[in-house]
């Protein structure tokens, strides 16, 4: 079977001389990663740090959590970033991945109308938030993409004890898109959408919208990083990738991430030291 990076280098054999005069030297690797990382703008703030440190270039595949565990499985990543723990386990209990490593967290938060017509504005119960926005036919925008956000949000229905299948309706709109696509609909139809909150403070088409709900417990947002197992897919590149977990981790990495800010506000905050994050 042609995997996408197998069809990727024999479409740069078949190109010929055009590629054939890349410097040998070039060193980089493929790092399949949550929507958040990339729209948060944290990746923009971070890779540079790491190619003046390393010479390593960092190209990246922003996908759902879902689908960026299915790009490592097949082979087509040396890294895989995400947020959904205990699918990254899983990743690694079944030898697609070497070691899972925390690096980071920030929670996420229920972005809705102003107006706010399910009137849950200023709580920090997210279940009895969804109970409300259920109750009242609310307009709720699901990502509907197998993400980490995605996970989040159909295990916070399910401690609703709301059964999506039964009650779906016209006020529940899944896109299968992105944390941006998801933010953007709610934005123009003035619904409301579980966001992480470092995508909701690096969005700008805001339009209507706002934090309605914050602060519970059961919004709490860990991320973690991979190496795809080189036993499985020998074409990984171990040393390239490694390093790059490694300075994610390091003092010097974790610093990175903490500085990143927008308007004097944190959008992550590392914790690679914490036993069990």
């Amino acid at each position: 079977m042609i995997t996408g990076r197998t069809a990727l280098g024999l479409a740069l054999v078949l190109a010929g001389p055009a590629f054939a005069q890349a410097p040998a030297s070039d060193r980089f690797i493929t790092v399949s990663s949550t929507t958040s990382t990339t729209d948060s703008g944290l990746f923009t703030h971070l890779l540079p740090l790491f190619k003046a440190k390393t010479g390593i270039e960092v190209r990246v595949v922003s996908q759902g959590t879902g689908q960026a565990l299915d790009t490592g499985r097949r082979g087509d990543a040396d890294v895989v970033f995400v947020h959904a723990r205990a699918q990254e386990l899983k990743f690694v209990e079944d030898g697609f991945g070497v070691e899972r490593k925390p690096v980071m967290y920030n929670d996420f938060v229920l972005i809705g109308p102003k107006a706010d017509p399910a009137g849950i504005k200023g709580g920090k119960d997210i279940v009895a938030a969804l109970k409300a926005v259920q109750a009242r036919g609310s307009l709720f925008i699901s990502r509907g993409d197998k993400s980490g956000t995605h996970a989040a949000e159909l295990t916070l229905w399910k401690a609703a004890e709301i059964d999506l299948e039964k009650v779906k309706g016209p006020w529940y709109r899944e896109i299968g898109q992105g944390m941006g696509a998801a933010l953007n609909m709610a934005s123009a139809q003035n619904g409301y959408v579980l966001s992480d909150r470092a995508t909701w403070l690096n969005f700008r088409n805001r339009g209507d919208l706002d934090i309605v709900v914050e602060g519970d417990r059961r919004l709490f947002n860990q991320y973690g990083v991979i190496l795809v197992n080189p036993a499985k897919h020998p074409h990984v590149k171990k040393a390239e990738g490694q390093a790059f977990i490694d300075w994610l981790v390091s003092t010097e990495g974790q610093k990175a991430i903490s500085d990143y800010r927008i308007n004097g506000a944190s959008l992550f905050f590392p914790n690679a030291t914490q036993p069990g994050a």
